[in-house]
C-alpha cells in the first residue's frame, strides 16, 4: 500500500510540474505612444505577459482582445497592477486559440498591434 501511494503521490507531481512548465511568458516593452513589438506570432498555449514601462513617464496597461471583436477584451491578460514608469508587471495566465488578436495599451495610448497564434 505505500508503494502504492508513493507511485501516485511522484505521478501527480509530475503531472502538476509539467503543467506548471507549459505557461510561456511574453514580454512586450512600451516606450512613448507604441509597443517596440509590432507583431507577435504565437503558438495555441498557456502564457503571461510581461508589460514593461520603458520611461513612458507615467503609468501603463495592457489590453488583448479579438480581432474580431476588440471591444471584448481578454480580462486575464490585464496586468494585475498598472505598471509604473520604469517597471514591470505581468498578467495572470492566459490560454491562447488559435486566431487573431490585438494588444494596446489605452493609458499611452498606443495603436493596435496584431497577434496571431497558429
Amino acid at each position: 500500500m505505500k508503494k502504492l501511494i508513493a507511485v501516485v503521490v511522484i505521478v501527480l507531481g509530475f503531472a502538476f510540474n509539467t503543467n506548471a512548465q507549459e505557461v510561456k511568458t511574453v514580454s512586450l516593452e512600451q516606450t512613448k505612444g507604441e509597443f517596440t513589438q509590432k507583431q507577435i506570432t504565437l503558438s495555441e498555449g498557456a502564457y503571461i505577459f510581461e508589460i514593461s514601462n520603458n520611461n513612458v513617464g507615467h503609468n501603463i496597461g495592457f489590453v488583448l482582445a479579438p480581432k474580431a471583436d476588440v471591444k471584448a477584451h481578454i480580462k486575464n491578460a490585464y496586468v494585475k497592477e498598472q505598471v509604473k514608469n520604469n517597471t514591470k508587471q505581468t498578467s495572470n495566465k492566459v490560454v491562447l486559440k488559435k486566431g487573431e488578436y490585438v494588444y494596446f495599451c489605452p493609458l499611452n495610448p498606443t495603436p493596435q498591434y496584431t497577434l496571431i497564434v497558429e
